[in-house]
């Protein structure tokens, strides 16, 4: 390698920036980034002292949110015009690092997602308020199926009796998460940690705080305390399940690149998103949120999509928090 190929401490922070907006479960924010010994490429790893065991105990979510920082340092890559040959786990599934990005050569393209989707990282936020009545295009919908396949994934959109089951599903789920004290109490820390928390899941994936800020509990039939009413938000809302053929380690880290795409790109296109989470985090829902005509696979997510107003940003980690010094040669 030349020296010229060598990643600057400007590049780094740059990067580390895009990886740290990725959504998280409880916006826990479960990270971490190490450059390379030659500075050509940039280590991935899992923060586990910011794991959620509550509403993760198997660290499906928090693979998912540090799959969604994967993506991110992808894009970021690109605009620094390089190009990102990604590794995941290297050392075996499971191990440290999750993944390894090699930026040692130039970018062969500067739209390698069929947009620039750099400037999306920082506008990407999750939206918890009504969406309008106006539909997603079709020519919307079909490029973030082709994403998601893309990423090794199936995002399936639902016709009516399916948002239908899907919604069920989630006021089901909901029931329980609201009775388990030990999730409410974990959620609730994490809340204490982050005042301006927004609910990001997976944004997503495990935020259930009875505050008015979350319309996916409004679709559930059960507003939280203090919130709108739930016929504001949408009867029937454009929902998609993002599913993986397996469900193991490297399938959640391709969620959580295939949800990140997905969400960049509509965000990209003007459109709001936000995930409903709590059908996946209960074993007995999520099973059977899969629809069994469409084969086997397992669900990691279910993401709403629509035109709306823009989420509320997210307190982020400090870039020093996060950015590690290169390991030793």
């Amino acid at each position: 390698m030349t020296t010229q190929l060598a990643l600057t401490l400007t590049d780094l922070r740059l990067l580390a920036a895009a990886g740290g907006a990725a959504p998280s479960l409880h916006n826990s924010q479960p990270w971490r980034f190490r450059p390379t010994p030659d500075l050509t490429g940039l280590e991935v790893r899992a923060d586990r002292s910011r794991a959620v065991p509550a509403a993760d105990p198997e660290g499906r979510a928090l693979h998912i949110s540090v799959g969604a920082a994967l993506f991110n340092l992808r894009v970021a890559a690109a605009h620094l015009r390089r190009d990102a040959s990604v590794r995941l786990f290297p050392a075996g599934p499971g191990t440290e690092p999750c993944a390894v990005l090699d930026l040692a050569a130039p970018a062969r393209t500067t739209r390698p997602f069929g947009a620039d989707l750099h400037a999306a990282i920082a506008r990407r936020h999750s939206s918890r308020e009504p969406f309008t009545n106006r539909d997603v295009p079709e020519r919307f919908l079909a490029e973030f199926v082709e994403a998601a396949q893309d990423e090794g994934t199936t995002f399936a959109l639902l016709e009516e009796d399916g948002v239908r089951r899907v919604l069920a599903l989630t006021s089901e789920a909901e029931a329980l998460i609201a009775a388990d004290v030990t999730r409410e109490a974990e959620t609730r820390r994490w809340l204490r940690l982050e005042p301006a928390f927004d609910g990001i899941p997976l944004a997503a994936l495990g935020s259930h705080d009875r505050d008015a800020r979350v319309p996916m509990r409004g679709f559930a039939g059960h507003p939280p305390r203090h919130s709108t009413p739930a016929g504001r938000f949408e009867a029937l809302p454009q929902l998609g399940l993002l599913t993986t053929r397996l469900d193991g380690p490297a399938d959640w880290l391709r969620a959580g690149q295939a949800m990140e795409r997905i969400w960049l790109l509509a965000t990209a296109h003007g459109l709001r998103a936000s995930v409903l989470h709590q059908a996946v985090e209960i074993p007995e829902t999520r099973w059977r949120l899969r629809d069994p005509d469409d084969g086997p696979g397992h669900v990691q997510l279910v993401l709403r999509l629509g035109y709306g107003p823009p989420g509320t940003p997210s307190p982020r980690r400090r870039t020093e928090d996060i950015l590690d010094d290169p390991a030793p040669a």
